[in-house]
This record gives structure tokens, sequence and C-alpha cells, in this order.
């Protein structure tokens, strides 16, 4: 595997949507990692047909102070490997590698660590997702529970919309949604916000429409038709942030939440011999 590096294409692809055309074709050139010479904004404004003036805008929308800021740094952690045909076993773990170098450029620590601390001070954590992203909804609320979290899943959205209307300002309502183009998760996460609840959002869809109502977004990363699952599973970047924030959740506090890992386990097993001593007992 390769050494994982900062790279300007997830940040691209993460505001594409806020592109004009002209810039599109800009951020689609850029994705594509062309090889040239040349990157100058008068080179790449005469390839691409526009002006050098989209070039700024363009590099603006990404988060750079212009164009030569952009060329900068997409010069300096761009990856210009080849792509190589290859058979499908190596497809996937590809396209599983291109997931984790893009989640290492999307992480922000200081952020987590914001997010870990509104976790820890809310009362009631409440995960939603619907699809796919129930299921990593369902994961989270497993695991985080485990180690000591008051939490709870949601993954249908009329109980969204109820639990929504019921959530305070001691809430914390984690949504998962790599499109973020669900009305009724969005409904809710609204609902949520306007009753001072303090609201995540977990998507590789920079939408300036709904960030309207989170007081965090995080980027996770996504990859050509990762929405279809025909590869990999749409699962994998949410699992793969939730993971980061699991850790960092539970070293805040590692011996007492390790004290409750290993209490709810047992609680499980003692659960589960009992369950096998009354199956012996009418076998007898």
């Amino acid at each position: 595997m390769q050494e994982l590096r900062k790279s300007v294409i997830p940040i691209i692809e993460s505001v594409y949507d806020t592109f004009t055309d002209s810039e599109k074709i800009a951020a689609n050139y850029f994705i594509a990692n062309p090889q040239t010479d040349d990157f100058s904004a008068n080179s790449i404004a005469n390839e691409l047909q526009i002006s050098v003036a989209s070039l700024t805008r363009f590099a603006k929308k990404c988060g750079y102070s212009g164009y030569r800021q952009f060329r900068y740094e997409y010069l300096a952690n761009v990856n210009t490997q080849e792509n190589i045909q290859r058979e499908l076993t190596k497809k996937v773990l590809s396209d599983y590698e291109e997931i984790l170098s893009k989640t290492y450029s999307l992480i922000d620590e200081q952020q987590i660590e914001t997010i870990i601390g509104m976790l820890v001070s809310a009362e009631k954590v409440f995960f939603y997702g619907i699809g796919s992203s129930g299921l990593v909804a369902e994961e989270m609320k497993s695991r985080f529970m485990r180690i000591g979290l008051f939490c709870d899943a949601f993954t249908d959205p009329d109980l969204m919309k109820m639990n929504s209307a019921l959530v305070d300002e001691n809430c914390l309502v984690i949504a998962l949604s790599i499109s973020s183009n669900s009305p009724g998760l969005n409904i809710s996460l609204e609902q949520a916000y306007k009753n001072q609840a303090k609201t995540i959002l977990f998507t590789a869809n920079n939408n300036e429409e709904i960030r309207k109502y989170c007081n965090q977004v995080i980027l996770v990363a996504t990859s050509k038709n990762l929405s279809y699952g025909n590869r990999i599973t749409p699962q994998f970047p949410l699992l793969v942030m939730v993971d980061i924030f699991y850790a960092y959740f539970l070293g805040s506090d590692i011996d007492s939440k390790g004290q409750m890992f290993s209490s709810t386990l047992s609680a499980l097993g003692e659960e589960k011999e009992s369950r096998a001593d009354k199956g012996e007992s009418k076998i007898k």
C-alpha cells in the first residue's frame, strides 16, 4: 500500500456541486490528474477554454486564496501514479486504498476533539441514518453504548421526525448521509437544530443549504459510483470515520470506558449462558 499523503482532490469533490459550469470544467480537469508541465493560469485557461477568472473562483471555492496557492498545493501533493488496468481483486483493493487516502486528507483533528467534547457533555445522543447509512447508525449505537454513551439510533424517517420534535439543548443528533439528499433526514436535522439540540452531519456532499442546520459537518471520502455499491460497500467511508471518532472517544477516559466495555460484554455473556442453561434444562 502506498504512503498516505494529503491531496486536494477530495476537497474539490466535496464542493463540486457549488461550481458553475466553467468551474466544473476546471474541477474535472484536476480530478482527472492531468499530465502536463505547464500549470500556469494562462496555459490551463487556454487549454480548457475558460477564463482565468473562472480558475480563480474555482480555487477560492476550494478554500484557497487564489489559483496560485491551489496550484502549489496541487503540484506538491497530487498523486501522479499512472492508471493501470488491473484484475478485479486489485481494483477492489485500489478502491479501498483510495477511500483511506482521501479520508487522511479530510481529517481535521481539532474538529474531532471539539465533537468528542460534544459527545461527552450531551445527556442523550441520537444517530440518524437511512438505507446503508442506517446500518452505520445502528453500528454506532451498538459500539458507543458499550462504552457508556447513552444513545439510540433511528433509521425510519417518520421516527426521526418524531424524535427531533422532542429533543432539546441537552441532546446531540448525529446524522449520516453520503449524499445529504435524503428529505426525511434533512427535515429531521433541521427540526432538531431549531429545538436547540446540537447537530452533526457526516457526509461527502458539502451542501451549503444543509450546513445551516449543523453545528459541525464532517466530510467523508467518496469515489465514483460509491452510492451504487457496485464494487465496495457505500458504508465503508462512514465506518472509517466512525472508527476514528470511536478511538478518540474511548481515549478520552480509557480506564472507565474500558471497564464499561468489559461490563457490557460480561452482561451479554451471562445472558447467553442463561439461555444455554434453559435450553439444557428443556432437553433434560
